[in-house]
C-alpha cells in the first residue's frame, strides 16, 4: 500500500476489520475514540517537546504514532459514518474563505506576522 494507490474507503476497511476480528467495537463510544486521537496525538508532541531536532533519531517512533493518531481518526470516522474527503473538502472550504490567499498568502511576509496578520484581520470580519 502507498498513497497513491490506495483510497481513504480502503484504508477504513482495513481499519474496521481490525475492530471486528478483535470485538473491540463495544469500546469504540465516541468519547473513547475522541480521547483515544488525544492520547496518541500528545504521545506524538512528546517526540518534539524540549527538542525539535529529537525526532529526527526516531523518525520511525514519529511515523509510528502519526498512524496510531490516524488510525483512531478512522475508527471515530466509521463509528459516526462520516466520509472524511467530504469533510476535508468542506472544512478547507469554510477556511478559505476564511483566511483568503490575497491576505494570507505568505509573500514578503515572515511567519511572526500572521498572527498580526490574523488578528487585523479578524477585527475587519467583525
Amino acid at each position: 500500500m502507498d498513497d497513491k494507490k490506495t483510497t481513504i474507503k480502503q484504508l477504513k476497511d482495513i481499519a474496521d476489520k481490525f475492530v471486528k476480528d478483535r470485538n473491540w467495537g463495544k469500546h469504540h463510544s465516541l468519547k473513547n475514540l475522541a480521547v483515544s486521537i488525544a492520547i496518541e496525538a500528545a504521545e506524538l508532541m512528546e517526540h518534539f517537546q524540549w527538542d525539535e531536532l529529537r525526532w529526527e533519531k526516531n523518525k520511525k517512533a514519529v511515523e509510528e504514532e502519526l498512524a496510531d493518531v490516524l488510525i483512531y481518526c478512522l475508527y471515530f470516522a466509521i463509528e459516526e459514518k462520516i466520509d472524511i474527503s467530504k469533510a476535508i473538502e468542506a472544512k478547507l472550504a469554510k477556511a478559505a474563505k476564511k483566511y483568503p490567499v490575497k491576505i494570507f498568502n505568505g509573500k514578503g511576509k515572515h511567519s511572526e506576522d500572521y498572527w498580526k496578520i490574523k488578528k487585523d484581520y479578524r477585527k475587519k470580519a467583525q
